[in-house]
């Protein structure tokens, strides 16, 4: 299961992050340094030696800026100040110096679809309607009943609208209701981001992660949804995602921060299209260097409902990365590759196996991820196979809107146990619950009390003991970082899908001029037989399929390739296949 050693991909210093890995830090439950229960900056410095082990080149830190905390520092209240709870300036300027010693790279999170309430703009907005900053928000008039303005519905639920009784107006709150929407229409908001950005440039920031970033152009007619175009939830989002100014925005930030400053940027893209996110991804288009999208992370949600459950459509994840994979290609764009991060539950919990199989399963989705072009995302804990949590009660949650919606479940006729049944399965505070590092006492993530319990599993599951075991979760990610440095068609491979909606394996192939990777996972705990296709066994001999090398696999015992595979529950293969593969060749 070694690397193969091949001749890597010479990239210039604009695209050096297609061959990176990058490793997302949840400040809050990462590493806690002052026993105060909360992770801190300090904490972050302290574990880069382990993050360098890993491979990862690029850490993304989540915001860690001045904060009532009510969405966990994604309502910000200063962009230029640190929140007391993860220390200080000093403390931030001494994590950048010190991720730059490593010839890592630091890329922090901008939320700049909206700001907190408490943030100086929006006290000073609400006190008049003449006031300067009160065109930095958006403000309707009630209703002529004196209502909400439209049936816009904010992400946290419930309307996305708030009353100021002092104004007698509404303003705009997508998400929680202490965060306001900016009004990017008002030149003065746009240049006040290009300072926030240029000023965390400057500290030697390397990079930033645009936080729902394509919801910041509105339809400023502002209009009720009507559901006239066919969108089975009425809720808004049609007239605020990928809004009609949007590219014009960020073109401008790439204009005047993310080229100047030569920034890797991602766009965390809420309810996009494929074709919107190959115009921001695309280079010629010179907005951002890669987005995320969340459409395979909804196949467990019936028509498009997150709280409510059911099983996971396996054929429809694989034909939804199947479908980007072969989009972003065809358009130029490029993908940010995650199963994992703070706002989801945790993949190895909700599409395998987290209990008899969970070492196999981790590493499974670990090689069908990192197989696919794209850059991929690596969130905290993925790397050890942290499952989620045992919740026993909703008192455990910290989340504002897993405890939202616990209320709101019940008020639409769920039970008490039936709203937390589904709570437990779709809770952000899934992926939040403290890093586990070793097997003392709160898994070394602290000697206070934890903000938010620690998975009772820690002393089987932790960091240091997968450290030193050649066959660990750990040093399996470890040999995939250490393959995409190193062989060429992980980066700029053509995706092929191979296994012809297989009811247990998702396979499939990528190659450029002079390789070909195949991968190969069973998504299920039964064996199952794959049969490769024709495109391949009639571009390879069986003595080519044969001798093909072993790139990483997760069973003791590996089958050869040939035109019948047999798999063990939960294996997961990638194959490096040799030259000539060409029909000529192999009928000489």
């Amino acid at each position: 299961m070694n690397a193969l050693s091949t001749q890597s991909v010479q990239i210039t210093r604009q695209d050096w992050w297609r061959k990176s890995v990058v490793y997302q830090v949840y400040p809050q439950s990462f590493n806690d340094t002052t026993g105060k229960g909360t992770g801190d900056i300090k904490g972050v410095t302290q574990k880069l030696d382990y993050l360098k082990g890993l491979g990862v080149e690029i850490v993304w830190l989540q915001p860690v800026y001045l904060s009532p905390q009510n969405d966990n520092g994604y309502d910000v209240a200063d962009y230029y100040r640190i929140h007391p709870q993860y220390g200080t300036m000093e403390d931030m300027e001494e994590l950048i110096a010190e991720i730059k010693a490593r010839d890592m790279y630091l890329m922090t999170d901008i939320v700049v679809n909206h700001s907190s309430t408490e943030h100086y703009w929006f006290q000073e907005a609400r006190k008049s309607k003449d006031n300067p900053y009160r065109h930095y928000y958006i403000w309707r008039d009630p209703a002529p009943d004196g209502g909400v303005p439209n049936n816009w519905q904010s992400k946290f639920g419930g309307s996305a609208w708030q009353y100021d009784d002092h104004s007698g107006q509404y303003f705009l709150t997508l998400f929680d209701k202490t965060q306001a929407d900016l009004n990017w229409e008002n030149p003065k908001v746009r240049q006040e981001v290009i300072d926030l950005l240029t000023f965390w440039a400057n500290k030697g920031v390397s990079g930033f992660r645009m936080d729902v970033i394509n919801l910041i152009s509105k339809d400023q007619n502002f209009p009720t949804d009507t559901d006239e175009g066919g969108l089975a939830i009425r809720d808004g989002r049609k007239f605020y995602t990928d809004g009609p100014r949007v590219h014009e925005y960020v073109k401008e930030l790439y204009e005047k921060v993310f080229a100047p400053y030569q920034a890797v940027t991602v766009g965390e893209m809420s309810s996009t299209t494929l074709e919107h996110c190959i115009r921001y991804s695309n280079p010629e288009e010179k907005e951002f260097s890669m987005t995320f999208n969340f459409h395979h992370l909804k196949v467990d949600y019936p028509n498009g409902q997150k709280w409510e459950l059911m099983p996971y459509d396996f054929e429809a994840l694989k034909s939804l990365l199947s479908h980007w994979q072969v989009g972003m290609q065809q358009g130029g764009g490029w993908n940010a590759l995650f199963f994992n991060n703070h706002d989801q539950p945790r993949a190895l919990s909700r599409f395998l196996n987290d209990d008899q199989y969970r070492v196999e399963s981790a590493k499974l989705l670990a090689t069908t991820l990192h197989g696919l072009q794209g850059t991929p995302y690596i969130f905290q804990g993925e790397e050890i196979g942290m499952p989620n949590p045992q919740w026993s009660s909703i008192d455990e949650f910290r989340d504002i809107e897993s405890t939202n919606m616990y209320r709101i479940l019940q008020e639409q006729g769920k039970s008490a146990t039936e709203a937390l049944d589904i709570i437990r399965e779709r809770s952000r505070d899934n992926s939040r619950t403290p890093m586990q590092w070793d097997s003392s006492t709160n898994a070394g993530f602290t000697t206070g009390t934890p903000w938010i319990k620690v998975d009772e599993r820690y002393p089987d599951i932790n960091v240091q003991s997968q450290l030193h075991d050649p066959f660990s979760v750990y040093h399996h990610y470890r040999q995939l970082i250490t393959l995409r440095q190193q062989v060429e068609v992980l980066t700029d491979g053509t995706y092929e899908r191979l296994d012809q909606s297989h009811p247990q394996i998702f396979a499939y192939t990528r190659s450029n001029a002079h390789e070909r990777i195949i991968v190969i996972s069973n998504f299920s705990a039964e064996q199952a037989v794959f049969h490769l296709p024709e495109q391949i066994t009639q571009q390879y001999s069986s003595v080519q399929l044969h001798a093909a090398t072993l790139l990483i696999g997760n069973t003791v015992t590996t089958p050869h390739v040939s035109e019948s595979i047999n798999l063990e529950p939960y294996a997961s293969y990638m194959w490096l296949l040799h030259e000539d593969r060409s029909v000529s060749n192999r009928s000489q």
